[in-house]
């Protein structure tokens, strides 16, 4: 058992130091290792596990929208960025440029693709004409290069992969129709599939995408208290369309400019997940996103007829679930250790008294309960179990983001509340940007969203007093 111990020592204690903790489980679940390249990180199989079931759901719920997927190049002119100002203006601190091929000199620099607007609007301002082109429902799955001064596995890297939808529309009305359906969906894949409750609003004009008429987001609760910007949706009304000419003749033959959005996910959300579930063995995975949903651990499995056993159960339950044995010669404590590292929801033990009694044990990972089943009634007790773990875990992490979200009136009571208790702070805003510098620049909280969901809280400004136009979440954030 000594050698169990060391397997969950290796984890620094949440209460400890959050940070480490965090570093801690993404290296030793082996969800990624660092390369040679300063920010980037190698997605190793049990990472990249995670995120083609986060792929592959959200590809599903895409595609039910009518979404289709296409591949843009990584390189992008610089003459076509420079085409919309706001656009360039907000990336350019961030990118990376490609100024030599082979042994020559470009004779115009190529852009590593931060975010492909530009591609998009240069590809519809050529294939759209009519109002019978319209609507284009495109998104791709593909990696993006921003060049972070600071790095962190999934939260913040130099090179990170995303989905990027981009739509091109006939009016303003099914733009924003768009825009607001498919943040909708990535609220629900995170409730559903993550079991992480979201507060969805519209961010600040001073927080929006560089480019954007509006932009609106997922904000998820950390263990820690802290924000985490888990998807965004935006409308780009027909900003872009006037910068790219994308026209369109319409019903009456008059031409029109095409409203457009874009709106995106990346494997930021992994990060989200082990910040929202994680504890200090290590990962645990909701039933629903987790590439192995059941781990057999077969005790003494050198006895006769243990491993056979362990391997006629997978099979069994690999109908309903997805199921691996660990024949490893390691001893089961330390199998035991291993699979909770990994997150894997349920651990189902059975040994030789077990095969006699036709029975054997079942661990959940969240709350480490044991329960002894009827190999009989296996398959439908785990569908029971897991189901159960899913609807608690959503419960659990929704509760934590309601403890820790506060209530502030003033401006003193939001900045004690800033600085002695992490989470979300409501607060009404009278909307003036300067408002929303002074606070950031006095409390390093920033707004996060104004939420969909409006409360009255007062009727006065937190910050400096003027009459109140919105409620808006704040924070300190990732």
């Amino acid at each position: 058992m000594a050698n169990d111990k060391k397997l969950v020592e290796a984890i620094t204690s949440m209460e400890e130091d959050f940070a480490q903790w965090y570093t801690d489980v993404v290296k030793k679940a082996e969800l990624i290792d660092y390369s040679s390249v300063r920010g980037c990180m190698i997605l190793r199989p049990a990472g990249y596990a995670i995120w083609e079931k986060i792929q592959q759901e959200l590809d599903r719920r895409f595609k039910e929208t009518g979404v289709e997927n296409v591949y843009m190049p990584m390189f992008i002119p610089e003459s076509l960025l420079q085409k919309e100002k706001d656009h360039v203006e907000g990336f350019a601190p961030e990118v990376a440029w490609v100024t030599q091929g082979g042994l020559e000199t470009l004779q115009e620099r190529l852009v590593v693709r931060p975010t492909s607007e530009t591609l998009f609007c240069d590809l519809y301002s050529n294939i759209v004409q009519s109002y019978r082109d319209l609507p284009k429902l495109y998104n791709q799955w593909c990696s993006v290069v921003r060049w972070e001064k600071t790095t962190r596995p999934f939260l913040r890297t130099t090179e990170f992969l995303w989905q990027e939808g981009h739509t091109a529309h006939a009016t303003a009305e099914e733009a924003e129709e768009r825009t607001q359906q498919m943040l909708k969906v990535y609220a629900d894949f995170c409730e559903e599939m993550l079991a992480i409750p979201v507060v969805k609003g519209r961010k600040t004009d001073k927080e929006k995408f560089a480019g954007a008429e509006a932009t609106y987001t997922i904000e998820t609760l950390m263990h820690d208290g802290k924000a985490l910007q888990s998807g965004t949706s935006h409308n780009f009304g027909d900003g872009f369309a006037k910068a790219f000419d994308i026209k369109y003749t319409d019903k009456n033959n008059k031409l029109q400019y095409a409203h457009q959005t874009s709106w995106g996910m990346t494997t930021r959300i992994i990060g989200a997940i082990i910040m929202v579930h994680g504890d200090d063995s290590g990962l645990v995975l909701p039933p629903r996103i987790a590439p192995t949903q059941v781990m057999i651990v077969p005790i003494m499995q050198k006895k006769e007829g243990v491993l056979e056993k362990a391997f006629a159960l997978k099979e069994q339950l690999s109908e309903c679930f997805s199921v691996k044995v660990d024949d490893s010669d390691k001893n089961p404590g330390w199998k035991f250790s291993e699979q909770e590292m990994r997150g894997i929801p349920v651990r189902v033990e059975i040994g030789p008294k077990d095969i006699e009694a036709n029975q054997c044990v079942v661990v959940r990972r969240d709350t480490r309960e044991k329960q002894v089943v009827s190999l009989d009634e296996l398959k439908e007790k785990l569908g029971e179990i897991l189901e159960t773990m899913q609807k608690d875990m959503f419960e659990r992490a929704k509760t934590h983001r309601d403890q820790h979200t506060y209530v502030a009136k003033d401006y003193e009571e939001f900045k004690t509340i800033a600085k002695e208790k992490p989470g979300f702070i409501k607060a009404m805003w009278c909307g003036d940007e300067s408002c929303e510098l002074k606070i950031k620049e006095d409390t390093t909280v920033t707004s996060r969203c104004m939420p969909f969901e409006q409360e009255k809280l007062s009727d006065t400004c937190v910050c400096c007093g003027k009459p109140a136009k919105t409620m808006a979440y704040w924070g300190k954030a990732y």
